[in-house]
């Protein structure tokens, strides 16, 4: 894991710096144009850091299928979640699910994380839901253990105090798209495709799906694509409300991560515990009656009032400044 986030930290740098240096790459004698040669050199560059990622550490040693990221700079409190399955296409299996619940665990325990932005290192994938040739070696009694711990993992990714964001640049398919859901919010590529596709395979979204999708978009809209296990694109399910916001991919492919990039920048100004209390009341208000959300908002609400950010929000609106929040 070190080892990895070491090459992470260089690999992320030499992103930055052959976007800095592509003008000098595209002017050499052959290429067609400085745009178009900048953006084959950041899909080159894109498979090279997805090969980093996905290697394995040593011989005879297990696979790094997921790993964290921690931006810094103006980007620090932001943790991005990487999944870089790349022969399996991100699929759900033993070895994915476990190391992404280790994480998951760690990052439920860190005070300094603000935002978690959960983002594929394949290209043209999100996540392809269930691992089916592993899935096939299970007996019954096994297959339903799994789906029992692939569902607690899609719950604790959910009930992660501060919010996530998945980035849906690629497929995000049955298993894929319920992480996705267990998500606060979602953006995607216009050309990314989304779909509970279970019933196609003689099943049902075992882990969070037939739950999630109709608080999202509604119970007719949910059942609509349940039952026919249809897919739809990003623009489609930004106007039903699955996602908060799509956009046109680009040539590098990373279009919806550039767009949770943005989005998460948005929130890392803003008070954590405020933030972190406006989470807890929302996800537990929205499971029982007014009257008992709004218990539920007046107990969060009293969690924040003796916090140092809020003196510091009062002080920096009479002082006409920029607050300056420290997450105490």
């Amino acid at each position: 894991m070190t080892i990895l986030r070491s090459l992470a930290v260089r690999t992320f740098s030499s992103a930055r710096s052959l976007r800095a240096l592509s003008p000098q790459l595209v002017e050499a004698p052959g290429t067609l144009s400085r745009a178009i040669g900048r953006d084959k050199a950041l899909m080159q560059c894109n498979r090279m850091l997805t090969r980093s990622f996905c290697s394995t550490e040593a011989p005879g040693s297990k696979s790094q299928e997921v790993d964290l990221n921690r931006l810094d700079g103006e980007n620090k409190g932001i943790v991005e979640v990487l999944m870089c399955r790349e022969r399996a296409r991100n699929s759900l299996g033993r070895v994915f699910v476990s190391q992404m619940r280790d994480l998951v665990s760690v990052l439920h325990h860190d005070s300094a994380v603000r935002v978690v932005v959960f983002r594929s290192m394949i290209p043209g994938v999100f996540c392809a839901g269930a691992d089916l040739k592993e899935r096939a070696q299970m007996t019954n009694a096994e297959a339903e253990l799994f789906v029992y711990g692939l569902r607690s993992l899609m719950n604790e990714i959910a009930a992660l105090p501060m919010p996530t964001i998945a980035a849906v640049d690629g497929f995000a398919l049955g298993g894929g798209l319920e992480l996705a859901l267990a998500c606060d919010l979602r953006t995607a590529a216009h050309t990314a495709q989304m779909g509970l596709i279970e019933t196609t395979r003689g099943l049902l979204p075992g882990a969070g799906g037939s739950q999630r999708l109709p608080r999202a978009v509604g119970f007719a809209v949910a059942k609509e694509l349940i039952f026919t296990g249809r897919r739809i694109g990003g623009e489609q399910a930004l106007e039903l409300g699955l996602v908060n916001r799509a956009v046109p991919q680009n040539q590098a492919g990373d279009a919806a991560h550039k767009e949770a990039l943005g989005l998460a920048r948005e929130i890392l100004p803003q008070a954590p515990i405020a933030v972190r209390m406006a989470k807890e009341a929302m996800n537990r208000g929205i499971e029982v009656d007014i009257a008992s959300g709004m218990a539920i908002e007046g107990m969060c609400y009293a969690r924040v009032i003796p916090t140092r950010d809020r003196q510091e929000g009062m002080a920096a609106f009479i002082e006409k400044r920029p607050p300056r929040y420290t997450g105490e």
